[in-house]
């Protein structure tokens, strides 16, 4: 069997490897989302990763700021949105870091509908 020697990730307008880019959108959440739209230019993989973080955390910041304002049923889905934030935020860096293009559910079609338009 002939060996294939292992590809080299592919590099972005920032010089950075696409995989590490692309759990780079994840990390502060829609922080690193935005950073990321605004600075990446060539790189559709972390284009998509960006837009996906700032949809899902930016919406997810918003549900939890107006659940506040609900006594004892706000506090409650405030706790469940806080674990599904950290459940997706884990998986969104692990699958841009493996070089997956991983849609959310619902928020992965958005996101890529959007860029579209950019």
């Amino acid at each position: 069997m002939e060996e294939v020697p292992p590809t080299e990730p592919k590099k972005t307008s920032l010089g950075m490897d696409e995989n590490i880019e692309g759990l780079l959108c994840y990390l502060v959440g829609w922080l690193t989302g935005i950073i990321f739209l605004l600075l990446e230019k060539d790189s559709y993989f972390v284009r998509f990763h960006a837009m996906q973080s700032t949809i899902t955390f930016l919406g997810i910041t918003v549900l939890e700021i107006i659940l506040g304002f609900i006594p004892f049923v706000g506090t409650l889905f405030n706790a469940l949105l806080s674990v599904l934030a950290i459940i997706l935020w884990i998986v969104g860096m692990l699958k841009a870091y493996n070089g997956e293009l991983y849609k959310f559910p619902i928020v992965g079609d958005l996101a890529e509908q959007w860029l579209e338009k950019v």
